[in-house]
């Protein structure tokens, strides 16, 4: 068996279509475009990269994005002050600060700052607390592009086992609630590399959702024959081969896994570009909810 490839890169381009469409509809029904207010502390070249694609990916779509540019020794107040800023900024319907900030101590204070209307990363406390509890919220964009590519992939949920391994506030454990849904209705188990016995738990999952951050977490003998295997993990592997002297790999050993698998997601390529997608779809969403609010 081979398995399928699951196109990251196709379907995030289907969702940026669709968000330039949904803010070319804003647009005509409220006057202005929606807008992403967008906070860089430093400049590492990571950071600054990342930020750089969401801004051109705005900009296709017909999002206005708006960057507060800190140095990286910004104090709690300059952070807290951008963030103040955006949140009183009417034309501003989604906030994004870009992480890690230099002083990773500041993140959930600054996060906590932000309007959770506007919080289009799906961070902030009361964002998360509404999704314990099933009510309406910003949900972080790389769980979110997991589930719509399941789902557009036709993989069935209900009732699946579904193993997760990784258990950030990014992507572990809001994926395992989204999943666990109803409406999803999967049964999730949430492992993490302290887990004993991980594979006895993985060769039960007929989804394995890889999001551990380390390479060759997951061997192909840990994976249940005809499984559907997500790869979350983007880790930079030294080759000297490479005009970067580096190369792109998950967290499973895609070779191995693929001829086990039904379908699985490369590295790049696969659930990368669909987080900026979603950051998209978030923000017109947030203009869309922000203007149903007004009396």
């Amino acid at each position: 068996m081979t398995a399928r490839l699951l196109d990251g890169k196709a379907l995030a381009a289907d969702l940026r279509a669709e968000a330039a469409a949904d803010a070319a509809a804003f647009l005509a029904e409220a006057g202005r475009a929606p807008g992403l207010g967008v906070i860089l502390a430093g400049d590492d070249p990571a950071s600054r990269s990342y930020v750089t694609a969401k801004e051109k990916a705005c900009a296709e779509a017909g999002i206005v994005s708006r960057e507060i540019l800190l140095p990286g020794d910004a104090a709690r107040a300059q952070l807290l002050d951008a963030v103040a800023a955006l949140n009183a900024e009417d034309a501003i319907d989604g906030i994004l600060v870009q992480l890690p900030l230099p002083d990773p101590s500041m993140e959930d204070e600054v996060i906590a700052a932000m309007d959770p209307d506007k919080d289009v990363d799906g961070f902030h406390p009361v964002n998360a607390g509404r999704l314990v509890l099933g009510l309406p919220a910003f949900v972080p964009c790389t769980p979110a592009g997991i589930v719509e590519m399941l789902r557009r992939a036709g993989v069935e949920l209900q009732g699946a086992e579904v193993v997760v391994v990784g258990r950030s506030r990014i992507v572990g454990r809001p994926l395992s609630i989204l999943l666990s849904q109803k409406g999803a209705d999967a049964t999730v188990t949430v492992c993490h590399t302290r887990t004993r016995g991980l594979a006895e738990h993985t060769r039960r999952a007929d989804i394995l959702v890889a999001a551990a951050g380390r390479p060759g977490t997951i061997t192909a003998d840990m994976v249940k024959p005809g499984a559907v295997v997500i790869d979350v993990g983007v880790n930079r592997i030294p080759d000297a081969t490479r005009p970067r002297g580096y190369r792109l790999a998950g967290d499973v050993d895609f070779g191995g896994a693929r001829e086990v698998a039904s379908a699985i997601t490369p590295v790049p390529g696969g659930v990368g570009p669909l987080t900026i997608a979603m950051l998209l779809k978030n923000t017109v969403a947030a203009a869309r909810r922000r203007r149903a609010a007004r009396p």
